[in-house]
């Protein structure tokens, strides 16, 4: 059974800075990625960031490029997300996922149609 956990979300001014952590455990796939996503109310789901668990490799969406930096821990069952210079349309729910398996891995797939395991999210609201 594989469950994540998403903390560190909250309220903060424009120009402010939040960092988000998830642990997950039950995930047994080698080789994989993690990400975060987010979804304001009325709009899609947007991949945020992501990160390959064995080269570290990074991307991001466009909407938060330089201000947000996507890191995994030692034990690569937690991931990261530091937000900063936040604005007021980075205000969503943000999820941490892991995929069903490699192929959702791939930046294409991962930023367009990702599916894998979600965390409940955590609220992050800039004013």
């Amino acid at each position: 059974h594989v469950q994540l956990v998403e903390s560190g979300g909250g309220s903060v001014q424009a120009g402010g800075s939040l960092r988000l952590s998830c642990a997950f455990s039950g995930y047994t796939y080698s080789g994989h990625c993690m990400g975060w996503f987010r979804q304001a109310p009325g709009k899609e789901r947007e991949g945020v960031a992501r990160i390959a668990t064995d080269s570290g490799n990074t991307y991001y969406a466009d909407s938060v490029k330089g201000r947000c930096t996507i890191s995994q821990g030692n034990a690569k069952n937690t991931v990261y997300l530091q937000m900063n210079s936040l604005k007021p349309e980075d205000t969503a729910m943000y999820h941490c996922a892991v995929p069903y398996g490699g192929f959702w891995c791939i930046v294409s797939r991962f930023f367009a149609d990702f599916e894998g395991y979600w965390g409940q999210g955590t609220q992050v609201t800039v004013s």
